[in-house]
């Protein structure tokens, strides 16, 4: 099989000659997850259509199969995707085992400079190893977990008066977690319109990655470290760290005190169905979801308001989601699928991304002096992308990932012993990982 390298030179080489008299016409399939900013896509993608000659095609899969679907096909060798979006974390693998084409030479040539993009969405979505100038993905979908909150009901004077007297404080977005919690405990089981409501919906799923999505927006801001800042790998009493400990506490709390029956095994869609219908004051989601809310004829315009991830008492962060675009090196058209990716980078047609419903990570887009005021939700995006923190990115990052998914939803969900016996359970599975790995 042919080196990532050479595939990369291959490309490059081919790519100089686009849009020279003659260039092939190609159909590119273009991967990603089936959710709203993949219709966006597609209408965005019809400009690269008309422009270059080529035909896009998409294959996109559901979130919860996401990851098995598309990991399959790369581990595979498959030639189904020319383009892949593939989540932030699986850029490790992509690049060491060879699924995505490195794209240092190309940026290059075609004077692409990671420079022009969010910090925190190279760091997590282009880069690896972590931390060095070797690139894999163009930044595509900057993402983050914030929260939609019913202004509606926060603004009604009777409530404003009740949870004053309670708590001696406005009821506004919350500034810390456990002014969330007092606010969910507040809204839980209360009638609102004749209906009984609850106050949050938060990330419980088992399935996939939900629960650790979510958890983690509790964790890093008590304390959590994936490892020793001083010396990799090195997990024990930073991944089951007191601090940590009590930030996992926290996150059951909330679950036993203040979500809607029957949610144990929630995640994105869920938690949208539960917000626009009324059934929750809260909900926690990634920020993609606020142009469907802003949207909507139920719970749309000035009824929702939207807040970043609230401070804990050992910092301030928020999990990173989103994407980034790569090139597979197993793709007969890579010198079209590069050219689509010089297309998506132009800074026009990163504006026409945001406006379509797309989260551009283009500096000359989210700076601009009028992004902040350009959507109700702009500012809380940029306030989130402030405070991303972002999960496991190695090769073994499914493995990784299943133990926490494990551990976490027994203790949280399920009520299986403590927060500490559970991360402790952890740190044991992850050293496991990283031995087969080779790396302790």
């Amino acid at each position: 099989m042919k080196t990532t390298h050479l595939m990369a030179a291959t490309a490059l080489a081919l790519v100089s000659g686009l849009g020279t008299t003659g260039a092939r016409a190609d159909d590119l399939t273009l991967c990603w997850a089936a959710w709203d900013p993949a219709n966006a896509l597609i209408e965005l993608s019809k400009d690269f259509e008309a422009t270059s000659g080529h035909k896009m095609s998409f294959e996109f899969v559901p979130w919860p199969n996401f990851a098995d679907r598309m990991l399959n096909e790369l581990n595979s060798g498959g030639q189904l995707c020319d383009l892949m979006i593939g989540d932030s974390q699986w850029i490790g693998l992509g690049a060491e085992a060879g699924h995505y084409v490195k794209l240092n030479d190309f940026f290059e040539a075609e004077g692409i400079s990671m420079a022009d993009f969010i910090p925190a969405t190279v760091t997590g979505y282009s880069e690896w190893p972590k931390g060095t100038p070797n690139y894999w993905a163009l930044p595509a979908f900057g993402d983050v977990v914030g929260w939609t909150y019913r202004r509606d009901w926060f603004e009604r004077p009777e409530l404003q008066a009740e949870f004053r007297e309670m708590h001696g404080r406005d009821l506004a977005p919350p500034k810390t977690l456990a002014e969330l919690k007092d606010i969910a405990a507040f809204f839980q089981g209360r009638e609102i319109d004749g209906t009984t409501v609850y106050g949050a919906a938060i990330y419980t799923e088992r399935g996939s990655e939900g629960i650790t999505m979510g958890v983690t927006n509790a964790l890093y801001n008590f304390g959590f470290l994936y490892e020793n800042p001083d010396k990799p790998y090195d997990m024990d009493g930073y991944v089951n760290s007191p601090e940590a400990a009590a930030g996992l506490e926290f996150y059951k709390a909330l679950y036993d005190c203040c979500t809607p029956p029957g949610s144990s095994d929630w995640y994105m869609s869920e938690n949208i169905d539960a917000y626009k219908s009324g059934q929750v004051a809260l909900q926690m989601n990634f920020a993609f979801i606020w142009p469907g809310v802003n949207a909507d004829p139920n719970v749309g315009g000035d009824r929702s308001g939207y807040f970043p991830n609230p401070a804990g008492p050992g910092g301030h962060f928020a999990q990173l989601g989103g994407q980034g675009i790569s090139v597979v090196s197993y793709s007969d058209s890579q010198a079209a699928a590069l050219e689509y990716i010089k297309w998506f980078a132009q800074p026009e047609v990163q504006k026409k991304w945001w406006e379509l419903g797309g989260y551009s990570a283009l500096r000359a887009v989210v700076e601009d002096p009028g992004f902040a005021t350009s959507q109700p939700y702009a500012q809380t995006f940029l306030d989130s992308m402030a405070i991303v923190k972002d999960f496991w990115a190695e090769p073994a990052y499914a493995s990784l990932l299943l133990s926490m998914q494990d551990r976490v939803h027994k203790y949280v969900i399920a009520g299986e012993g403590t927060a500490q016996e559970a991360l402790d359970k952890l740190v044991e599975d992850w050293v496991e990982v990283f031995e087969d790995e080779g790396k302790l």
